[in-house]
């Protein structure tokens, strides 16, 4: 079964072969600028929003690709223009382990704030990683998420999941700022987070500056 992570990988890296951006490539196929961008590819409630099969239809119009083709970039072997792509394998029950400074970083992380690159440790993970996959682990370093989170818990996030008031998720902001918090509102603009840290005031961040949102769904404590 496709994914959504798969078909907006697939796109994005057929925009990048014909050297274009992902609104380019929305304008050469007759669409709206905007229908590829990242911040179409979640609603406001944060549902998975997918592209139409007329949208595809037309970009593959538009672009000469075959559908073969397109499904062969959704391949991890599939590779971008110039430079090959690695994916983090999966295997057996563990997963990818990151400590948040390293995911401040950058470079370890897709567009879709899934685990990609190399430089991971790995961590078991007590459910099958078939059922949750693009599953990772991240190690919280410091005493800014005390009394909930203290240095050395591991938490694992869901990068593309629902998320809803209330979760506890971790935010990544475009200047590579790493943060867990509790999403207490999400409007079409802006996210409203509070700390779990009471020495730490709540942050609203607009989503034009937040580059992605994952629910944090365990942590070892």
């Amino acid at each position: 079964m496709l994914s959504h992570h798969q078909i907006w990988e697939a796109l994005d890296r057929l925009a990048e072969r014909h050297e274009l951006t992902p609104s380019g490539l929305a304008r050469r196929a007759g669409l709206d600028p905007t229908s590829f961008n990242k911040s179409k590819r979640l609603s406001a409630d944060g549902r998975l929003r997918w592209p139409s099969t007329e949208s595809i239809a037309k970009v593959l119009d538009a672009t000469g690709a075959s559908m073969e083709q397109f499904l062969a970039f959704m391949r991890p072997d599939a590779g971008s223009l110039g430079q090959q792509e690695v994916a983090f394998p999966r295997q057996g029950g563990s997963i990818p382990l990151l400590g948040f400074a390293q995911a401040g970083a950058g470079g370890f992380f897709d567009d879709g704030g899934f685990p990609a690159g190399q430089g991971w440790d790995v961590v078991e993970f007590p459910a099958a990683p078939a059922q949750k996959a693009g599953v990772y682990a991240l190690e919280v370093q410091g005493e800014s998420m005390m009394p909930l989170y203290r240095d050395g818990d591991v938490l694992i996030v869901e990068p593309g999941a629902q998320v809803r008031r209330n979760d506890r998720v971790v935010v990544r902001t475009n200047e590579g700022e790493v943060m867990a918090k509790v999403l207490l509102r999400q409007s079409p603009r802006s996210i409203e987070l509070m700390s779990l840290n009471p020495e730490h005031p709540n942050r609203t961040l607009e989503l034009s500056d937040v580059d992605w949102i994952a629910r944090i769904i365990w942590a070892s404590q």
